[in-house]
């Protein structure tokens, strides 16, 4: 054998060995004889290499014609489509297929008489070996695919479920169905997209025995989350598998729906006994609900208005106050509500006494009566509370001085302290100026004038223009960036690429609604 036959005998690849050799003798004439046959066989090898993955959580949008091995988790319909050109060929013919293995999952679309061949002859369950080129789809990565074969003697370990539990569920799984009962809907957010189409998007939260997930709804999807109300069981249909912060969403597109079953789902969350807080900790907590406030409003330094409102829950071990920023503070919490707050965050509060922030992606569940002592709490302790316990507080802690003016802050000190009871010493600080004063994810507040966090964002006045800091999920890619932090959505003109999911914070002047990224990290 040549020097080309030996090196293609010694590569694992599809490529026929024809093209592999034309490929080789394209490579020489290519280098204008600075290498030999041998040596631009073993770079054409080495290129094909290149392109074997792992596995599917390696593929990312960008690269060359990939190849990799899964499993097929659904098929879809073959759709049919006009071609751009003017030549006389049939209308085109696509077909989506979900393949996954032990990392992820992701969406191959297959064309013309691949897709027919899918329809006719592929099946669920079937491992095939994948060629094709990938890119941001609509819904994500996704792969086009160039060569597809079955391949039976290989195998896949992945679990195909008619219905998922929250514990099932795994980076890139679609065509999920899952049952969980209603922990909290939020409202209809909307957002600018690159095209200037407005875009939709609102939040569920459900749990089931094994956990509790977030479901992400967009555009006409999004109205549904008006439709539920805490406690109600609901089966969502064909969602996808997504992450943000490092946690697992479930996202419901054109595709998906929710509808509302009538199936007994238990969820049971494990709490943590207020005594036991730390500092730093996100947490579930469960209580009485022995104190509430009213809502308060205040002016951000962007100008945008936000709103807190402070409860004081109480278990068998202690007591601690929770502040509810933006959305949380309309939840319908009264004195001897037995309440469940998951994923706030612990802070330092006034007079080194804890307090928790209940923030965009916290919720807040008001229980049934007795719920907390009867199952819902795995920490060792019971909620309980009476109005009479609330009535043996002092006055009401809430964020009185930021509506109280500077005159009674400064001649009386009760707005003071007051404000910092609720914000620390930069809230005092805003009550004694009447300055505004933003929301922040741990309840901090500055009411300097000059600064301000709340959400993710941060906002300084250098005298000419507004720099701000915002931090939130890329929910559309291109220029201009729509950033969406689970309350506020930002549009940012920048020139960094960055992907559909991406968690980044950006930096710079702010004109006219857009923030002109300067720093991107």
């Amino acid at each position: 054998m040549g020097v080309i036959e030996d090196v293609y005998e010694d590569l694992e690849t599809d490529v026929e060995f024809d093209a592999f050799e034309a490929a080789v003798e394209d490579k020489v004439e290519q280098m204008g004889g600075l290498a030999d046959e041998e040596t631009a066989a073993m770079l054409i090898a080495h290129e094909l290499r290149d392109e074997e993955v792992e596995t599917i959580a390696d593929i990312e949008p960008g690269m060359d014609d990939v190849k990799f091995l899964g499993k097929v988790t659904s098929i879809g319909e073959i759709r049919t489509f006009e071609r751009d050109d003017d030549d006389d060929r049939e209308e085109g013919r696509v077909c989506n297929v979900e393949i996954a293995d032990e990392s992820g999952s992701v969406r191959v679309a297959l064309w013309d008489e691949m897709a027919t061949g899918a329809a006719e002859e592929l099946e669920v369950g079937d491992v095939l070996r994948v060629m094709g080129r990938p890119k941001e789809g609509y819904n994500g990565l996704e792969v086009s695919a160039n060569k597809v074969e079955p391949d039976a003697d290989a195998e896949v370990d992945v679990q195909l479920l008619d219905t998922y539990r929250v514990e099932d569920l795994t980076l890139g799984a679609s065509d999920v169905t899952l049952v969980g009962t209603v922990l909290e809907a939020g409202d209809v957010r909307t957002f600018s997209r690159d095209d200037g189409t407005e875009g939709r998007v609102a939040n569920l939260t459900l749990g089931d025995e094994t956990g509790r997930v977030r479901v992400t709804m967009w555009d006409d999807r999004a109205d549904l989350a008006t439709e539920f109300e805490a406690g109600e069981v609901v089966e969502v249909v064909d969602g996808y598998v997504r992450e943000r912060d490092d946690d697992l969403e479930l996202h419901v597109g054109n595709r998906g729906s929710i509808e509302s079953v009538d199936e007994a789902v238990e969820y049971v969350p494990e709490t943590t006994d207020i005594a036991d807080l730390e500092i730093g900790e996100t947490v579930d907590l469960a209580g009485g609900v022995i104190e509430t406030d009213p809502k308060r409003t205040f002016d951000r330094d962007d100008g945008s208005e936000g709103q807190v409102r402070n409860v004081r829950i109480k278990d068998d071990t202690g007591e601690i106050r929770v502040a509810l920023w933006g959305e949380k503070a309309d939840a319908g919490i009264e004195l001897a509500d037995e309440v469940l707050f998951t994923d706030v965050e612990i802070s330092d509060g006034w007079q080194d006494d804890l307090e928790a922030s209940a923030n965009w992606r916290s919720t807040v569940s008001v229980l049934e009566t007795g719920s907390a002592t009867d199952g819902h709490r795995t920490g060792g302790s019971t909620a309980g509370g009476t109005t009479e316990a609330a009535e043996t507080r002092p006055e009401s802690e809430g964020l009185d001085a930021f509506a109280d003016g500077a005159d009674e802050a400064a001649t009386e000190g009760t707005g003071t302290e007051r404000a910092q009871s609720d914000g620390g010493p930069a809230a005092a600080a805003a009550a004694a100026t009447d300055a505004p004063v933003s929301d922040g994810a741990d309840g901090s507040a500055t009411g300097n004038g000059t600064e301000a966090t709340g959400n993710g964002a941060k906002a300084t006045d250098n005298g000419t223009e507004t720099t701000v800091e915002f931090t939130g999920t890329v929910v559309q890619a291109g220029n201009p960036v729509v950033l969406d932090d689970g309350d506020r959505t930002r549009s940012v003109r920048t020139d960094e690429t960055l992907r559909l999911g991406e968690e980044v914070t950006v930096r710079g002047p702010e004109r006219d609604g857009r923030i002109d990224a300067e720093d991107v990290f």
